[in-house]
C-alpha cells in the first residue's frame, strides 16, 4: 500500500509553531514514526505553501497512489481550487486537522474540501494522521 501525507500552508512549521495548539513534534518525527509503526505500508511526505503546488501534487499521484492524507491547513476553509482538485482524483482522501476546528474561530468551522474526501479528522493531535491512515487499511 502506497499512503501520501499532503500538508499545506504553516504545517512546515509543525513542531515551532503555536506549541499549545499544534504540540512540539515535528511533522518530519512525527512521519518517521508511523514508517516505523506501518514497515508493510510506503508513506511519503509532502509539503507545501503554495496552493498551486498542492493542487498539482493531487493530480499528480491521484490516480496511482491507495490512499491520501491531506491537511490542506487554511486552505480548508478558502480553496474552492483544492475541493475541486480532491473530487477529480480518484485515490481516497482523508481530511486530518491537528487541532478542533470547531472550537476555534468561526471562519474555521467550514470545510470547503471536506464533502470530497472519504472522511475528515479533526482535533486528535498529531494521532489524526494515524487514525487516518489506519481509515485508509481498513477501507483497502
Amino acid at each position: 500500500m502506497k499512503v501520501q501525507i499532503i500538508n499545506g500552508p504553516n504545517l512546515n512549521l509543525l513542531g515551532v509553531r503555536e506549541p499549545s495548539i499544534y504540540g512540539n513534534t515535528s511533522i518530519e518525527d512525527y512521519v518517521k514514526e508511523l514508517k516505523a509503526l506501518y514497515t508493510d505500508v510506503t508513506i511519503e511526505y509532502y509539503q507545501s505553501n503554495v496552493e498551486g503546488e498542492l493542487i498539482n501534487k493531487l493530480h499528480e499521484i491521484g490516480f496511482t497512489y491507495d490512499g491520501i492524507i491531506l491537511n490542506a491547513g487554511g486552505y480548508t476553509h478558502t480553496s474552492v481550487a483544492l475541493a475541486d482538485a480532491i473530487a477529480a482524483i480518484k485515490t481516497p482522501v482523508v481530511e486530518v486537522h491537528i487541532s478542533n476546528i470547531y472550537a476555534r474561530e468561526e471562519y474555521r468551522h467550514v470545510s470547503l474540501t471536506g464533502k470530497n474526501c472519504q472522511g475528515v479528522l479533526t482535533g486528535f493531535g498529531m494521532n489524526g494522521y494515524r487514525l487516518a491512515l489506519e481509515s485508509l487499511l481498513i477501507k483497502k
